[in-house]
Order: structure tokens, then C-alpha cells, then sequence
């Protein structure tokens, strides 16, 4: 178009140094995916050549070198004022009249047909998202642009953003001369999002690094609120395979807060403005299931066009309902990780924890707390300090550095706080709510992200200890290596642990983690007591009733770790909760009998062939279906625990066969839970009825010694080591080496006893379930042994 603006339909990847990253990837995207079914509005760039020229005619240039040449960046103050004056250096400065004129013309050919049409005003720098570079945030974006004057107004602002505190000290810090990094302003129609919704993607876990899925933000409005950290936004996880095969991908929702959103405003001196989001919008996700799988696919589209993980902000236009990309770059943190190193902070005490909020890093930290309520404060941070405040912007990055962890009230996943915490490779918890108020300036805490998707804030500086693994070169071992997985959140983290798939994922840790009410209270919803039904409210907002609340989450939580070890075999253990434990979830007492041992009480096959918990059971047969069926996940495996009969397999059987899930149909294998004598004892005749064991060996051990392992007075006898034990495993084993039938062992005691592992190998078991973080020390063993 000319030698200072440029068209997007103008523009590759080619032209980043004419018009930066952002800019450049816009144009990428137009031209070469728009008959893909990637929709991005339409628009134009400020070139490079356009930046240096205003800065050398009006002598900036010169101004600015010598400034930024007597700067310390690391004087956070001087940093402060300095740029400040550098910016209003910038702003205050008239463009020259070729680009002036040259701006106009673009601008009343973009309007044409819409003389009052909003526009936004976005920053693209020349060495920003570049694969080894994350300049992203840095420079300032402006929404709900109006008329050319303000067009000029905003593109010499974001000119002048160039010299952010942040982005003087980034550049400072990762080597890049000033005067090597030149802006483009992009000016873009504006998707109408303030009555819709926006958000960010990521075509991977940003906490694991896992590929196999598109993670994806979205909250009510302009998306800058979720970029800034000032809106907890829901979080979608889209299985890629799933969306590739046709099948239903979403693995995952976590519904946020979305307290406040970012409109248009309709004063003359304001561009913007923060209103409050309904209580009833709140409660329910801001984008449909359809929504959320038409975004995973253009994500899919951007990513395999770009042939590199990507980060990508999009906006869906409340106007005409469509959904569109905003930006797309690489995402560079994640996918820069090295692939052959395992590295796991395990904490090794506990005290109280003060708070909790979305953990981000999974890593540890801890130090004294720093409450900053604004950057005035900022000198105030020492190195090694825990950073808490409400949210934070780019313009903290100097102080951030400095800290061992960072806590904020306000931010999702994607949020500034999270994506900066990520780069410096420390700790961060978001979207406490209240830490600005519960931690205490000066008091010691310890920040742990290594738990899952909830990060915690404990009383105290707390032992903790960092291993790393290099899994290069890991022999093969005659058998195979399963993992104990029951968390959902760590599922995509634990699958870089060198594995043969999961040979015990527990129903009753999902119910427990993500649903955390009885199953037979969300069925008796209306006849709850007011306190216990406003208490599961809580919990199922988002959820079309406190059924679907249920089943979905359980297809959430088993799909997620189907997901994360496919193609390898994924066994589920139907929910074991005794009557004790299902008495602890909310409206449990109710619904559960006080029984003197409940070890040996209502739990496993008795409790699902039962007239009291069959509609119960139905509803996990049914997210079990859902998930094989209707995901595509066939690599999931049924498994029943603590069978007394031989009669009560054969009704058990019968009963998931009622629910559409039956032995062989679509491949589906059904596991016993080999945990009493009595399995062992009659194994042939229990595997009549399944098609193979996964040892209990915990129950199986002290119901053959005949000692309660929760006892302490007896705990000294607990030993799956013990002969008897290793008979009735012998008698298992045998029994399904002859039958041709599967099987494993799940207990704890290979994880305790590498040596008893080696025995069972000995004795022919296929696999080894052990919990992930035994499984190096166990395979070491056996390189050694």
C-alpha cells in the first residue's frame, strides 16, 4: 500500500521486520487461512519504517539512546521516571506528514462503510514472538478507538509504550539493543465482545507442556480483563484427538468467577469501562460446548499451519454470534522445556494453609511475604521475597524478578501474573480471592504448585526437595509399568513419567476432588434441607441439573487421564468409598449407615448391586459409557473392587451389561479387583466372570494376616513380604497365567518394596501399577538387579 502502512491481506510471516510478530501472524492468518475456517477481522499496520522514520525526523531517536545508555534498569525507580519521560516524549511528538496522511487514507478506506465503526489500536514489535522471545504484553493495547484524531492519538501511544518499564528492562535483560527493536501499530475492526465473550488459547497444558491438548480462558467482555489478570475466567481443556476423530473433545471445565467485565463506554472521555457481571451469567460458562470445540479447531488449524505450539487470543461478537482470532504467536515457555529431564518439587512437611488459588508452575517456594498494593511500594521487594498483591501488569516485571513466588487475589491460568511467574520459572498462585488480606507483610510462607490444578499457600518455611530425572535411554523391562494416577490435575504432567499406561485410576479420588458432594443427594436435590442444598449450589453452578453436575464431572475427571496416557490402557476402579468416607461428602450423613468396621462393610460389588445405591452406580456406568462411547476413549478398562462372590461378580456383571457397557463390546475389558482370599482362593471360578486381576495387595495383605493396617498397635505386622501374602498372590497369578487373562498388581507394596516388584515378575505378573513417584526409583532397581 505504501512504504509506512501495509494492509493485513498484504502481509506473512515474511514481514516481521516490517510490521512485527503480531502484525505479521494477522496477515498469515488472512492469507492463508481464512478458507480454512480461521476468521480474523480485517485491518492494517504502521510499518517499522513508519516508527524509525517519526523517531529520526523529530530527533527522538538520539534523545532516547542517550537516556537508556545512563539507565540501570534494576534501580526500579529511576526505571519508573525515566521511562515515564521518555514516553511523553513520545506522545507529545506530531507524526510527519507523509505518514500522518498516509494513516488517514488507510483509515477512511477501513471505515468506508461504517463511518462510526470501533477499532482497536494494538502493539507488534519487530523481535516480539520470535520463538526465543515472549515481548507479548509489554506494549499497550487500545479498545473502542473512535475517528481518526484518536486513531493518531492512540498509535503514537502505543509507539511510546515501546518504553514501558517492563519492556526497557526485558530488552535490557535478554540482550536486545533498544535501538534494534522498532513497533508497528496494527488498527483493527473491533469484534463486538463487550456483549459476548473473549479469552486466550494455548495449543498445550501451559502448566505440563502436555500437546495433546488445546487449553482455552473465556469470560464476559473485552478480553483484556482476562489478559490482565482481573477477571478469574473459565478454563476448557479440548482433547485434540477428540476434535480430529469427531468425537466429543471437551475434557475438562472449571467454571470462574467472572465477577466484572470490560464494555464499551459511551462517555466522550473514556474509552472503556468495567461493569459488574450479573450474579445468574456468573453462575453458568460463558461459552457453549459448541463454542469452545469450534475455537479448539481453528486453535488446531493455526497450530498445524505454524507447524509450533501457539498462544491465541480470540473474541466472539455478541452481534452476530460468530467467533474470531485476535492474535496468534508462539508460545515460548512451555515448548522450549527439556523433553528429557523430569523434574518433581515434593514437599516434605505441612502446616496450616493460609489460602488457595489456581497453581501455576508446579513448582515450590518460600520467603517472607510482600503485601504491594501499588508500584510505589515496589522498592520494597527484596530477592526472595513471596509477592503477593490483587493483580499485576507489565508494568511489575522489574520487581517480579526478585520474588521466589508470586500470590494475586484476581487472574486465571493466562493471566499476566501466571504468564510472567511461567517465564522466570518460579511459582505462582491466582485468584486466591483474599491473600492480600490473609497473608501478613513479613511473615515466612511457603507457596506450593506441586499438588495439581490448586495451588497452596502453608504457614512457615517448609522442607521441600527438587529431584530431577533424565529419562534418555531407559531400558525396556520384561514387564510393564503402570502408574497409580487418581488426580485428574496432574494426569497431563504425570504422562512424561516413563509409563505403560495406568493401572489404577480411583472413581472415589475424582468424586472426591471434583464433585465432593453424595451421589444420592444430587438425585434427592428438591428434598435436601436448605443449608445442604444451598451448599451443593454452590458447587454444580454451570451444570444443567445436579444429575448431569455428576456424571459430567466424572466423565471430566476419567477422560482427562484417558486422554492424557492414550493410546496406553487406562483401568478405573468404580468408586470405593466406605460408608465413613461417603458420610464426609456433602449430605453424605444421610444417606450412609454408622457401621462398626466399615472396612469390611457396605463398599465395592455389595453396594452397587444394592437397591439403596443402584441409581448411584447407574450414574457412573453411564459417564463410563459416555467416555468410551461418545469421547472415543476405548483405551479405558472397567475394574470392580472387593467382590465377596462369585454370585455377587455375576450380578455385577449383569448390572454394567444393563448400562450398555459390556465384556468385549467396542473392546471393553472388565478387571476384578483381586483383594480377598476368597479371589485368590477361587480365582478360576471369579475369572469365568472377568477378564482378568489387578491385585489389591493393601486389603489382600491385611485381610490374609488378619490385622486393621490403620491400627498403629499393629502396624509393625503389615508386610506384603510376608509368605502368606506371597501364596495368595502366587495362587492369583497362576490362575490368570492359565486362563490367558490379564494380570497386574495396583497395590502399594511394589512402590514400598522394589524387591517384592522383582518377585512378582519372577512369578510371571504382566504389570507393575505403582504410584508416579516411585516409578524411576523402580526401574532403576531393576537396571541394577
Amino acid at each position: 500500500m505504501s512504504e509506512y502502512v501495509m494492509w493485513f491481506n498484504q502481509l506473512g510471516m515474511n514481514d516481521v521486520d516490517r510490521v512485527g510478530g503480531k502484525n505479521a501472524s494477522l496477515g498469515e492468518m488472512i492469507s492463508n487461512l481464512s478458507n480454512a475456517g480461521v476468521s480474523v477481522p480485517n485491518g492494517f499496520a504502521t510499518t517499522a519504517d513508519a516508527y524509525r522514520e517519526f523517531l529520526s525526523q523529530s530527533g527522538l531517536d538520539d534523545k532516547i539512546h542517550t537516556a537508556l545508555t545512563a539507565l540501570d534498569v534494576d534501580d526500579v525507580n529511576a526505571l519508573a521516571a525515566e521511562g515515564k519521560r521518555i514516553r511523553q516524549l513520545v506522545s507529545d511528538t506530531p507524526f510527519p506528514a507523509a505518514l500522518d496522511k498516509a494513516i488517514e487514507d488507510a483509515y477512511q478506506q477501513l471505515v468506508a462503510n461504517n463511518p462510526d465503526m470501533a477499532v482497536a489500536v494494538r502493539s507488534s514489535a519487530t523481535a516480539e514472538d520470535l520463538p526465543d522471545a515472549s515481548f507479548a504484553g509489554q506494549q499497550e493495547s487500545y479498545l473502542n478507538v473512535r475517528g481518526l484524531e484518536s486513531v493518531k492519538h492512540h498509535i503514537r501511544e502505543v509507539f511510546a509504550s515501546l518504553y514501558n518499564d517492563r519492556a526497557i528492562a526485558y530488552r535490557v535483560h535478554q540482550g536486545f539493543e533498544h535501538s534494534e527493536v522498532a513497533l508497528s501499530a496494527g488498527v483493527q475492526q473491533m469484534v463486538r465482545s463487550e456483549n459476548g465473550a473473549s479469552g486466550v488459547m494455548f495449543t498445550l497444558d501451559t502448566e505440563s507442556g502436555f500437546d495433546g491438548v488445546v487449553f482455552l480462558t473465556s469470560s464476559y467482555g473485552l478480553g483484556e480483563m482476562v489478559v490482565q489478570g482481573a477477571v478469574n475466567p473459565d478454563e476448557f481443556y479440548v482433547y485434540k484427538d477428540g476434535l480430529r476423530n469427531g468425537h466429543k473433545a471437551i475434557l475438562r471445565r472449571n467454571l470462574g468467577s467472572k465477577a466484572v467485565k470490560m464494555v464499551y463506554s459511551d462517555q466522550p472521555d473514556e474509552r472503556v469501562k468495567i461493569v459488574d457481571v450479573a450474579k445468574q451469567d456468573s453462575m453458568r460458562f460463558s461459552l457453549t460446548d459448541a463454542d469452545v470445540e469450534a475455537l479448539a479447531k481453528q486453535a488446531l488449524i493455526i497450530e498445524e499451519h505454524y507447524g509450533r505450539p501457539m498462544d491465541i487470543e480470540w473474541g466472539k461478537d455478541g452481534d452476530d454470534g460468530k467467533l474470531y482470532i485476535l492474535q496468534a504467536r508462539p508460545e515460548t515457555v512451555k515448548s522450549r522445556d527439556a523433553a528429557n529431564v523430569i523434574e518433581r518439587y515434593m514437599l516434605r512437611e505441612k502446616s496450616k494453609v493460609l489460602c488457595e488459588g489456581r497453581s501455576i508452575g508446579q513448582r515450590i517456594g518460600s520467603g517472607p511475604v510482600r503485601v504491594i498494593t501499588d508500584l510505589s511500594q515496589m522498592d520494597r521487594v527484596q530477592p526472595g521475597d513471596v509477592l503477593v498483591s490483587d493483580m499485576t501488569d507489565p508494568d511489575w516485571e522489574p520487581i517480579m524478578k526478585r520474588a521466589s513466588a508470586i500470590v494475586t487475589n484476581r487472574g486465571g491460568r493466562t493471566c499476566h501474573a501466571a504468564i510472567i511467574a511461567r517465564e522466570l520459572g518460579i511459582p505462582a498462585v491466582v485468584g486466591t480471592g483474599d491473600a492480600t488480606e490473609m497473608l501478613k507483610d513479613g511473615t515466612a510462607v511457603t507457596v506450593s504448585c506441586a499438588e495439581g490444578d490448586t495451588g497452596f499457600i502453608y504457614d512457615g518455611a517448609l522442607k521441600f526437595e527438587v529431584v530431577q530425572n533424565d529419562v534418555d535411554d531407559m531400558p525396556e523391562l520384561p514387564f510393564k509399568v503402570m502408574m497409580n494416577v487418581g488426580n485428574p490435575d496432574r494426569a497431563f504432567g504425570f504422562r512424561a513419567i516413563p509409563n505403560d499406561g495406568v493401572g489404577l485410576a480411583r472413581l472415589e479420588f475424582i468424586i472426591n476432588r471434583m464433585i465432593g458432594v453424595h451421589p444420592r443427594a444430587l438425585l434427592d436435590f428438591d428434598e435436601l434441607p436448605a443449608d445442604v442444598r444451598r451448599s451443593v449450589e454452590r458447587r454444580i453452578g454451570g451444570y444443567a441439573s445436579p444429575r448431569d453436575y455428576y456424571i459430567d464431572k466424572l466423565v471430566e475427571g476419567v477422560s482427562s487421564i484417558a486422554a492424557a496416557f492414550a493410546p496406553e490402557k487406562v483401568i478405573v476402579r468404580m468408586s470405593d468409598f466406605k460408608s465413613n468416607e461417603y458420610a464426609y461428602l456433602v449430605g453424605g450423613h444421610g444417606y450412609e449407615p454408622e457401621e462398626e468396621n466399615p472396612m469390611l462393610g457396605f463398599r465395592g460389588a455389595s453396594r452397587y448391586v444394592s437397591e439403596s445405591f443402584r441409581e448411584c452406580f447407574d450414574m457412573e456406568c453411564e459417564a463410563l459409557k459416555r467416555v468410551r462411547d461418545e469421547m472415543g476413549l476405548t483405551n479405558v478398562e472397567i475394574m470392580i473392587p472387593f467382590v465377596r462372590t462369585v454370585g455377587e461378580a455375576e450380578n455385577v456383571i449383569e448390572l454394567l451389561a444393563e448400562n450398555g457397557l459390556r465384556r468385549g463390546e467396542n473392546g471393553l475389558r472388565v478387571i476384578m479387583m483381586c483383594e480377598l482370599p476368597a479371589n485368590a482362593v477361587l480365582a478360576d471360578e471369579f475369572l469365568v466372570h472377568f477378564d482378568g486381576f489387578s491385585i489389591g495387595s493393601n486389603d489382600l495383605t491385611q485381610l490374609t494376616l488378619g490385622l486393621d493396617r490403620d491400627s498403629g498397635l499393629v502396624a509393625h505386622l503389615f508386610d506384603e513380604r510376608n509368605a502368606a501374602v506371597k501364596k495368595m498372590l502366587e495362587m492369583a497369578i497362576n490362575s490368570c497365567r492359565k486362563a490367558g487373562k490379564y494380570v497386574g498388581i495396583c497395590g502399594q507394596g511394589p512402590s514400598d518394596h522394589p524387591d517384592l516388584a522383582k518377585w512378582l515378575v519372577d512369578q510371571g505378573i504382566e504389570s507393575v501399577s505403582l504410584s508416579p513417584d516411585s516409578v524411576m526409583d523402580t526401574r532403576m532397581y531393576f537396571n541394577t538387579h
